[in-house]
C-alpha cells in the first residue's frame, strides 16, 4: 500500500534549527526538523525564558559505527539559542576500522544573534572511529559560547583512550551580509587522537594524555562573551607560575595570611587547591577577538565541576541564556 504522505526531502541524520526574534524581543523556535539517527527536542518555553532551548540527542544514546549526522542551525538577528544534551554522546565501535562515524554542524549567526553550545562530552568507546566538524559563520556583534570536549571512554570497562581514531575540528568565520567580501577565518582548532598509529619509539595515546580522563576546548566570541572571556584571562594570569619565588619575609607572609580574603580570593584559593588535587591543567589565550580555553582533568567529574564552577562564578552565561544553558555542567 502506498503511503498517502509525501516522501521526506531530507536525508537520514539531517536536521535543521531556525530561531527568530519576536516583536516583543522574545526568542522563538521558527523551525525544527530531524531524521534518524538525529533527534531534536525543544521543551515548551517558560515565561521569561532567556533563550530557546534545544536538546541534541541520538536514538539509543549514541551513534552506531557509520552513522552520519548533519545539523544546520540558523539564529536570526537578536535571537538567542541554547543547545544541550541529555548525557554523553556515545560513539560505538564500528564493524570495521574503515567505517567512520561523522557529525557535522553548520551554524549561521546573524547580527546580534547568540548561540550557547554547552553539551555533555563525547564518549568514544573502545576501537571507535569518529570525525566531528563544527563550522560557525558569525556576523558582526554576534556572540558564541562553544564547549567541545571528549572523555577517555568507559572507565568501568577499563577503557582508557582505547579509541582507534577521534578527529575534531572547530572553525569560526567572520561574515557580513552587507559586505560582498568573503568570510574571514578567525579560528581553526583541530584535534586528532590516534590510538592505533603510534610507532614503538613514540608515546602511546594513553601515555600522551598524562593521566587525564577528559580534555576540552571552550571558545568565546562576541559582545555577550566579553566579561566571561576577560574572567578566564584574568584567572589564568593569576595562577601560580612554575619557578616563581616568594621574596617576602616570613613576617610579611604571616601578616598577609592573617588578612581576611575577599570572596573572589577565597574562591580562587579553593579552586586552585582543587585543580592541584584533580590534576587539572588549563590555559587561556586571546586569538583574533576570540578567547580560547584548553583544559584537562584526571576525572570526568573534575573537568565538569571545574568548567561549571568557572562559568557559574562569573555569571554572564546564566544571565544571558538562563540557567537551562548550564544543565550539562551541573
Amino acid at each position: 500500500m502506498d503511503s498517502p504522505f509525501p516522501k521526506s526531502s531530507s536525508s537520514p541524520g539531517e536536521g535543521r534549527i531556525v530561531v527568530d526574534l519576536l516583536p516583543n524581543n522574545v526568542s522563538t523556535l521558527e523551525q525544527i526538523s530531524y531524521q534518524y539517527p538525529l533527534k531534536l527536542i525543544s521543551p515548551s518555553p517558560k515565561v521569561g525564558q532567556a533563550s530557546v532551548l534545544v536538546f541534541l540527542l541520538s536514538y539509543g544514546g549514541g551513534l552506531v559505527g557509520g552513522d552520519q549526522v548533519n545539523l544546520s542551525v540558523e539564529v536570526r538577528s537578536g535571537a538567542k539559542l541554547s543547545i544541550v544534551t541529555q548525557g554523553h554522546t556515545k560513539i560505538f565501535q564500528p564493524v570495521s576500522p574503515d567505517v567512520v562515524t561523522r557529525q557535522r554542524l553548520q551554524v549561521n549567526l546573524e547580527k546580534d544573534a547568540a548561540l550557547c553550545l554547552l553539551p555533555d562530552p563525547v564518549q568514544p568507546f573502545d576501537s571507535s572511529v569518529y570525525e566531528q566538524t563544527q563550522i560557525f559563520n558569525v556576523a558582526p556583534a554576534a556572540s558564541l559560547c562553544l564547549l567541545d570536549w571528549v572523555t577517555h571512554g568507559r572507565s568501568a570497562r577499563g577503557e582508557n583512550w582505547s579509541l582507534r581514531r577521534w578527529v575534531g575540528r572547530n572553525e569560526i568565520w567572520a561574515s557580513d551580509s552587507q559586505k560582498p567580501s568573503k568570510p574571514r577565518l578567525l579560528i581553526r582548532d583541530a584535534i586528532i587522537l590516534d590510538g592505533k598509529g603510534q610507532s614503538t619509539q613514540l608515546q602511546t595515546l594513553q601515555e600522551s594524555m598524562y593521566k587525564h580522563a577528559i580534555m576540552g576546548t571552550l571558545i568565546l566570541r562576541g559582545p555577550m562573551m566579553v566579561k566571561i572571556g576577560e574572567f578566564f584571562l584574568s584567572e589564568f594570569a593569576a595562577l601560580p607560575r612554575l619557578g616563581a619565588r616568594d621574596f617576602r619575609s616570613a613576617e610579611t607572609r604571616e601578616k598577609e595570611a592573617a588578612t581576611p580574603r575577599s570572596p573572589i580570593e577565597s574562591w580562587r584559593a579553593s579552586r586552585v587547591t582543587q585543580e592541584k588535587e584533580s590534576n587539572l591543567l588549563w590555559s587561556a589565550a586571546s586569538v583574533r577577538g576570540c578567547v580560547i580555553v584548553k583544559f584537562g582533568a584526571a576525572t570526568v567529574e573534575a573537568g565538569r565541576n571545574w568548567i561549571g564552577s568557572m562559568l557559574l562564578q562569573e555569571g554572564s552565561i546564566e544571565q544571558e541564556f538562563g540557567e537551562q544553558a548550564l544543565i550539562c555542567l551541573r
